[in-house]
């Protein structure tokens, strides 16, 4: 905790800083979570930063191309993709909404393309489909809000609120879901096994551990698991992002924020 290292604090001050460690008390988690409206548009924008090239994540609402990552399309404020089958389940949550929508008419294709890269039954129509709902149909923006939050944001925060985060802990888990998943697949470790083998070589705050050593363990473990991974290779969403404001000791995640991905520079201010 930086607090605790000031000379002006005292040597009580750092008695029950000592004491609270022992406890398990994270020096992050006592703030605003990630769940807090500020927090949360944070972290869109983080992520989309990563994703997009953009801090304009609801822009990305009409997103849809192939990527080439062996994934299918990738699309929307998330990267749902119609390989892994989260884009599925969101065409069918919108669809138990709008039971007549264009987008419903392809569910058949992405259920038979679900584990493959094929574009078989999409292609140019799927995609100009997709732009269509997002831009005149807020339900549909409003079903990406939901899949978001139920498969990615929720249970990220839900986790790092168990373990003791922070903010900051807690985002980190939320970019590690949204870019491996949560479980492991060929070709992909997912977040269940990169928290895991962070636990190996660290005790989160809910067990008595140091937060900052905890997440940098956490870190380490998803730098090793993209070099894994076919699909991933650049690291900067993590070593010139999530390590900068960890290094800063800045684990409620406030702004002003500055960090870089694939090497451009990005601010967040108030």
């Amino acid at each position: 905790m930086r607090a605790v290292t000031r000379r002006e604090a005292g040597v009580a001050l750092l008695g029950l800083a000592a004491l609270a460690a022992c406890s398990g008390e994270a020096s992050g988690a006592g703030g605003p979570g990630l769940e807090t409206a500020r927090k949360k548009e944070i972290a869109m924008r983080l992520v989309s930063s990563a994703e997009n090239s953009s801090l304009d994540w609801r822009a990305q609402y009409r997103y849809i191309e192939d990527i080439g990552d062996g994934r299918g399309y990738t699309a929307g404020i998330i990267g749902f993709c119609s390989g892994t089958g989260d884009m599925l389940a969101l065409v069918e949550r919108y669809a138990r909404e709008r039971v007549d929508a264009e987008l419903a008419g392809f569910l058949p294709a992405l259920r038979e393309v679900r584990g493959s890269a094929s574009h078989r039954g999409l292609g140019g129509r799927f995609t100009r489909a997709w732009q269509r709902a997002a831009d005149g149909d807020r339900a549909f923006r409003d079903a990406q809000d939901g899949e978001r939050d139920r498969v990615y944001f929720d249970p990220a925060v839900a986790r790092g609120r168990q373990d003791g985060l922070g903010a900051l802990g807690q985002f980190c888990y939320y970019d590690a879901r949204v870019m491996h998943g949560d479980g492991d697949a060929p070709g992909n470790v997912g977040f269940a096994t990169i928290r895991r083998r962070a636990l190996d070589t660290a005790r989160p705050p809910s067990r008595g551990g140091d937060e900052t050593a905890y997440l940098h363990a956490f870190l380490d473990a998803r730098v090793a698991a993209i070099a894994e991974e076919p699909s991933h290779t650049d690291t900067s969403r993590i070593d010139a992002a999530q390590r900068v404001f960890l290094r800063e000791g800045n684990l409620g995640l406030e702004p002003p924020l500055v960090w870089k991905v694939y090497g451009d520079t990005y601010r967040i201010v108030e």
